[in-house]
């Protein structure tokens, strides 16, 4: 099996270059051609000598996936099934706004933490994703949304977030990488990219400890260690509170706020109790919250609650002086919005 050049850096292309008795700025080339110019295929690249090309194209492929379905809603968010140079299934996103268009790519092929209202984990866990096929999915969201005009302010992807399938913070290194990669080599500011954890602790220490200006955004869900052991159970080893002292140690390393995710479900955890508890939980963290009012999954058998159910909710953490919004639904028609994505064909 060939390796693959998407994943790597300038710096990692141009040794690259170096130890095939190229001078050093053929990587640099190389990490053009791939990066900034989208090329699939190695031959294409057209200033590099032939001798190169040809050892090149024995030993590596550039690593592109292939677009195997598309579905667009009527607010512009597609969703992308792609199928990466390694043959599996794995789905991404793109999502227009007014003056940004924001990518939200995924980490792993399919999820092990069984989230009992996430489709992702329906399907079961396949493996970790590797950084090219991360980034991957950002060049090819970009070029599809070039295609259909909906690239906007700055003609360009301008925020990424690791809201897709799997869990982030597990497959680590591939997503620092990723990370890495998005700011050095497409010009993603760090501000502008979200890596969302469902609450791995481990995870966000060691995300602390890297001092980037990313925004880390942690789902909770629940506000009390009973029901978020039944709503998140490949994560019930860590307590709320392991969970939240956690973020707490994130903000003094980064001076980062965290944002807090939480999907409301009927009858389950939309309550006033259930926003009290929660605004205790968070009390003196510089935090946001983010409500997300459920977004339909088949079979799941969770509702989203009434819009004054969500109402009272955000109040009551107002009134405790937490920062909140809520989510805004998009692609939630083409199952592209939280929660839905799980490499489909129909």
């Amino acid at each position: 099996m060939k390796k693959i050049l998407l994943g790597m850096s300038t710096d990692e292309l141009k040794l690259l270059a170096t130890a095939s008795g190229e001078k050093e700025y053929r990587g640099k080339q190389v990490a053009d051609w791939i990066y900034r110019q989208g090329c699939r295929v190695i031959d294409d690249m057209k200033n590099l000598p032939d001798a190169f090309k040809i050892r090149l194209v024995g030993e590596y492929e550039v690593g592109r996936s292939d677009i195997v379905k598309m579905r667009r809603s009527k607010d512009g968010t597609f969703k992308l099934l792609l199928r990466p140079a390694f043959d599996e299934l794995i789905e991404t996103v793109g999502m227009p706004y007014e003056e940004r268009f924001s990518c939200c790519v995924s980490t792993q092929m399919g999820c092990a933490i069984g989230c009992a209202f996430c489709a992702t984990g329906a399907g079961g866990f396949k493996r970790n994703l590797a950084t090219g096929e991360i980034i991957d999915q950002v060049l090819t969201v970009g070029e599809v949304a070039l295609k259909e005009k909906l690239l906007g302010v700055g003609g360009r992807i301008s925020h990424v977030v690791f809201m897709g399938m799997g869990e982030p913070l597990i497959n680590y290194d591939a997503t620092l990488a990723a990370v890495k990669l998005l700011n050095a080599e497409l010009n993603i500011g760090m501000r502008n990219i979200t890596v969302s954890s469902i609450g791995y602790v481990p995870g966000i220490y060691r995300l602390a400890k890297e001092q980037l200006q990313l925004t880390l955004a942690v789902s909770l869900h629940a506000s009390e260690d009973t029901l978020r052991r039944r709503m998140v159970p490949g994560m019930s080893r860590y307590t709320l509170k392991e969970i939240v002292d956690a973020c707490r140690a994130y903000f003094r390393e980064n001076g980062r706020r965290v944002t807090f995710e939480y999907c409301l479900l009927k009858g389950v955890n939309d309550t006033r109790d259930d926003a009290i508890r929660l605004a205790a939980l968070l009390k003196g963290i510089n935090c946001h919250v983010n409500l997300i009012p459920f977004n339909p999954v088949e079979g799941s058998g969770f509702k989203s609650p009434e819009p004054g159910r969500v109402a009272d909710f955000r109040q009551v953490l107002e009134d405790a002086s937490i920062p909140v919004t809520q989510r805004e639904q998009r692609g939630a028609g083409i199952e592209a919005a939280c929660g839905q994505l799980r490499r489909q064909f129909t």
